[in-house]
């Protein structure tokens, strides 16, 4: 199922692009195919193919837990560890229909915040700092879920209304989607949080 997500930025490629023309961002450094890194925005690639269902969110640390610098201080691990935490309750984040029976079948977390081991299954990491140090002006947390779901007619919408409350930082989320009806490429917001498959 990978393979989805892989292709999804190809396959939205024009849209990314067109997204990119209206909103006229200059930023210097880049993060991945989908836009520049940007605080207050998200992006979200959502994949409905068949009874799989695979959501990839990347934020700036900024939008999730208030900074970007690798968190030394108690308060700043506390504050990472809980973000992550959210993180991990992806059910209830994306408000997904307890009618399509959706399980999550893995999850992965990646940041420099978490020591940027996306296999880690820790809250902070305290070895891997080197590594992560170098990108710690812009570090983003990025997350991947893969669910199951047994009756996926049942998901007709997608809602990100928790998402935005829970991260209110979050201002925008740059939503690309492929699902039944075909692919779209949307930016909503806390008012405009509910999208159509």
């Amino acid at each position: 199922m990978r393979r989805l997500l892989l292709a999804l930025p190809f396959a939205l490629l024009p849209l990314a692009a067109l997204a990119a023309d209206e909103h006229d961002h200059d930023h210097d450094h880049e993060h991945g195919s989908l836009g520049a890194h940007e605080h207050g925005v998200a992006r979200l690639n959502a994949v409905l193919d068949g009874k799989a269902l695979e959501l990839e969110l990347e934020s700036p640390a900024m939008n999730l837990v208030g900074f970007e610098h690798l968190a030394t201080t108690d308060a700043d691990k506390a504050k990472v560890a809980a973000a992550r935490k959210q993180l991990e309750q992806p059910l209830a984040l994306f408000s997904l229909p307890k009618a399509a029976g959706c399980v999550v079948s893995s999850q992965e977390f990646e940041s420099p915040l978490f020591g940027d081991k996306p296999e880690d299954d820790h809250d902070h990491a305290t070895d891997g700092k080197g590594a992560a140090a170098h990108d710690h002006d812009h570090s983003e947390i990025h997350a991947h879920y893969q669910f199951t779901c047994t009756s996926p007619a049942a998901l007709k919408n997608l809602d990100l209304a928790n998402l935005f409350k829970t991260f209110p930082a979050t201002q925008k989320i740059q939503v690309q989607l492929i699902g039944p009806s075909g692919q779209q490429g949307v930016e909503t917001a806390a008012k405009t949080a509910t999208l159509k498959f």
